[in-house]
């Protein structure tokens, strides 16, 4: 795992690697003050040699200056190695999620995949950046004091054979109590985002429903248990410091009581005391800094494997390794489904919800779908451009199974309004070049006329240059679903989905956009999903659906004098009409 993510270092991994060579230069320094300060007391002041005072403290002038610069250049690169890094992973995830079939999204959710993307990364940022200092750091001066106290005093440095153990304990059973509450800790921030998330994205319902007080609620219980997991988490971590501190004086009062008794003798110096104390002073100080890093990085770790998890993630659907070198047939639009089942194996009840679905649509066929709500109208058109694979059975464009067919050159012969009608933050041209950036001026403008958008895109003080919110908030649902079938138009793809795309627009539009499709896209063959027997009367094809099974195939007047369910559903919006 952590060579797996070392590997993203990339660019940045001279770095990465000066940050620590910096840092020993610091240390290195300090550990020689301590000495030169101890010549001073026992050499200068003892024997009133001021040119030994003056010639010290000079060194140590020199070496604080060294020590400090190595410090803030090592402070410099290992932050602009760590954020690199942070960069570089983040990049890696965000092109793997870019990966990912609907399925892998259901199962991953959108809410912790944002988490992983953004907060698990920092820490794992934080480490890195952690590691190549204060790691190196501590090691270092754990290590250069270590031995300059028992070169100074091998039987009173003895008293560390006690401490270090039993520092080394405690800490271990800190993160042993840690470990699992930072796992649990990431999973409630997961839930926190999703529940934040829902709440952004259906503001609107929630105040139209009068739910603020629910939805505030169920913020404060998800906050809540954040809280109280981070709380659980910050009482373990704070045990260390008193434990620490506890033994730190306990050593340094053995350490003083033994030396200062070797001093009466006249064993040992006064200037080596004093430095003794503050190697040990170091040495315990570092022993106390390694057991705060791992259980910081025991936060860490739990983040790592999310992350690793997402890297590692196979896609449900990709392109099959020859894909690319068969050769595709002419993209006429011809749509065709063999015997198709098809269940979402992340809902867990092992349902088709499609069954045994076959049809076939002809190049440039207006082609409907209808059905009651939860029949699988959706799911079936979502198997097309391969946003979901079939269970069993096959789906063919042009022929071809659109699972032998590299993802990207299947999705760029079918343009697509899904049902939930999405636009980005940026202006109305950007938005509809946005599938089709080479498209030029006059067929962004003929394909807006076309959806019907350009009167009231024309009418907006900036015209094609208005920018739009996020999502689009600030334009109607209608005209939002109009941009939107603009957009898919522009591609000028062979297949053109519309899934019910045309519910926020009146008939007199809808029958406009109709004609648009006929006129300017011949050839294109257009599956729509549509509520209304008024969107799909005129369509050469209708596929009647009902739980998960085509009932009923064939044209509006065909249907009308032998399919029960269209007549039904036709019946059903009839009622009232005339009164």
């Amino acid at each position: 795992m952590v060579k797996k993510l070392l590997s993203y270092v990339g660019e940045y991994k001279k770095w990465v690697l000066l940050a620590p060579v910096l840092m020993v230069v610091e240390v290195l320094c300090e550990i020689i003050l301590p000495r030169l300060m101890a010549a001073i007391v026992d050499v200068g002041i003892k024997y009133s040699d001021m040119n030994a005072i003056l010639k010290n403290g000079a060194l140590m002038l020199l070496l604080a200056a060294i020590g400090m610069v190595a410090g803030v250049l090592s402070a410099r690169v290992a932050t602009k190695g760590g954020q690199g890094f942070g960069a570089n992973l983040r990049n890696a995830m965000f092109q793997k999620i870019q990966d990912f079939s609907f399925a892998d999204i259901d199962r991953f959710s959108s809410a912790s995949l944002i988490t992983r993307t953004t907060n698990d990364v920092n820490q794992i940022q934080m480490v890195l950046t952690m590691a190549t200092r204060m790691v190196v750091r501590v090691i270092a001066q754990l290590a250069g004091a270590l031995f300059m106290a028992f070169a100074i005093n091998a039987e009173l440095a003895r008293v560390l054979l006690v401490a270090i153990p039993v520092l080394l304990v405690g800490v271990g059973l800190v993160m042993k109590i840690s470990n699992k509450l930072f796992g649990v800790m990431q999973e409630k921030l997961d839930n926190l985002n999703n529940t934040v998330q829902e709440n952004l994205v259906a503001i609107r319902v929630v105040k139209a429903f009068v739910r603020a007080g629910y939805e505030k609620t169920k913020f404060k219980t998800a906050n809540d248990e954040l809280t109280d997991t981070g709380i659980a988490v910050a009482l373990r971590i704070n045990l260390v410091s008193p434990i620490m501190t506890v033994i730190l004086n306990g050593v340094v009062l053995a350490v003083l009581y033994l030396g200062g008794s070797q001093v009466m003798a006249g064993t040992m110096e006064y200037g080596d005391l004093s430095s003794f104390i503050t190697y040990i002073s170091q040495i315990l100080m570092s022993v106390m800094m390694v057991g705060m890093m791992f259980i910081m990085s025991s936060r860490a770790v739990a983040c790592a494997r999310r992350i690793v998890e997402v890297l590692d993630t196979q896609p449900d659907i990709q392109d099959k390794p020859e894909s690319h070198n068969r050769p595709l047939p002419q993209s006429k639009g011809e749509v065709e489904f063999r015997d198709v089942s098809f269940k979402y194996l992340s809902s867990g009840t092992g349902d088709d919800v499609l069954e045994h679905v076959t049809f076939t649509a002809k190049p440039g066929q207006f082609v409907a779908i209808v059905g009651g709500t939860g029949t699988g109208k959706s799911s079936l058109v979502n198997l097309i451009p391969r946003f979901y694979d079939v269970t069993s059975g096959s789906v063919l464009l042009d022929g071809v199974d659109v699972r032998d067919y590299p993802i990207e050159e299947l999705r760029s012969r079918i343009g697509m309004v899904l049902q939930n009608n999405v636009l980005f933050s940026g202006t109305i041209r950007e938005n509809l070049l946005w599938g089709r950036p080479d498209a030029t001026e006059e067929e962004m403008v003929q394909a807006a006329k076309d959806a019907q958008a350009y009167d009231f895109v024309m009418n907006l003080p900036d015209k094609f240059d208005t920018v739009l919110d996020q999502g689009g908030t600030n334009v109607s649902g209608g005209q939002k679903q109009r941009l939107c079938i603009a957009r898919a138009m522009l591609r000028k793809p062979s297949v053109l989905i519309l899934d019910d795309s045309t519910s926020a627009v009146d008939s007199a539009t809808e029958a406009a956009i109709r004609e648009s499709f006929a006129k300017n896209l011949k050839g294109t063959t257009v599956i729509i999903i549509a509520q209304r027997i008024s969107s799909v009367r005129y369509a050469d094809q209708i596929l009647v659906l009902d739980d998960g099974t085509i009932v009923g195939q064939g044209t509006h007047e065909e249907l009308m004098a032998s399919n029960e369910v269209y007549q039904e559903i036709y019946n059903s919006q009839q009622e009232g009409v005339g009164e």
